[in-house]
């Protein structure tokens, strides 16, 4: 059986991907068609229920849990690991309300919880998220939220850190910050689903104790990304909530987007969201 797959160029999911598009794994008779494309586009993907398997941001799936569950493996959860609020020049707290803020996207988490920490700051601008230090850089926006490897970078860039959203959210309620979630479409039926789970486990730890072999596959779609960084990002994002959500981890995606609802920021959820 062929599925759809999509996942996102940066090194976490490339990583974690490689031994699963490659046939490093028993993939227990199934077969991947994948496309690899920005988070965003992903979301929007899924939106339309285009594709069977794809990595979407935990924001985005308040909009598509009808059509999708969450799958145990593959997700980029973590401490420490959150979006940074980040501008030319300190900014104050309570101005922050006041302020133009570029963000990566409207549906990205980190759009999720900044709007939970700031619900009154709605000027608000979407970029790719590789384009907000310049962003920042010339003016164009008092702040901007960034994600991924541009984490290490901003600093060489002369940009300066006004709040950790990561650190907001642990302080909040003591969990990971849910950042990234791989789902599959409710129409793939469950035994397929969980052949696909275990795949993607086994693809994650085939990485992780095989480090070098996906050296090539991460590199080549990092966008000239320097190697120590793309390691710091693998590093940062690919743990034992990728390998396994376990119960914090779905606790972390539950309470974020229960949070969300309460606010009135998100959808109501169906009753399951899970793979069971």
């Amino acid at each position: 059986m062929k599925l759809t797959l999509g996942f996102s160029p940066c090194p976490n999911d490339t990583f974690i991907f490689e031994a699963l598009v490659h046939n490093r794994v028993d993939t227990e008779g199934l077969e991947f068609d994948y496309l690899i494309a920005d988070v965003e586009e992903l979301n929007k993907k899924a939106f339309a229920a285009q594709i069977d398997i794809t990595k979407v941001s935990c924001h985005a799936y308040a909009y598509v849990a009808a059509n999708y569950a969450i799958l145990d493996s593959g997700s980029a959860l973590g401490f420490r690991n959150g979006p940074l609020l980040i501008s030319k020049h300190i900014i104050s707290a309570e101005n922050i309300n006041n302020s133009s803020i570029a963000i990566p996207g409207k549906y990205t988490t980190a759009n999720l919880l900044f709007s939970i920490a700031w619900p009154e700051a709605l000027n608000k601008k979407e970029y790719l998220f590789s384009e907000i230090e310049d962003v920042l850089l010339r003016d164009e926006a008092d702040a901007g939220l960034i994600i991924h490897e541009t984490r290490f970078t901003y600093r060489k860039k002369g940009l300066v850190k006004i709040a950790d959203l990561g650190e907001y959210w642990e302080n909040l309620t003591g969990l990971p910050v849910p950042l990234g979630i791989i789902v599959i479409n409710r129409k793939v039926p469950l035994e397929v689903a969980n052949k696909v789970n275990r795949a993607l486990r086994r693809s994650v730890e085939f990485a992780r104790e095989n480090s070098l072999a996906s050296y090539d596959f991460v590199a080549s779609n990092a966008r000239e990304m320097d190697s120590t960084v793309m390691n710091r990002h693998i590093k940062l994002y690919v743990n034992e909530f990728t390998v396994k959500l376990g119960k914090d981890g779905r606790n972390a995606v539950s309470e974020l987007l229960r949070i969300s609802h309460e606010k009135g920021i998100v959808p109501p959820l169906p009753d399951t969201i899970f793979l069971t």
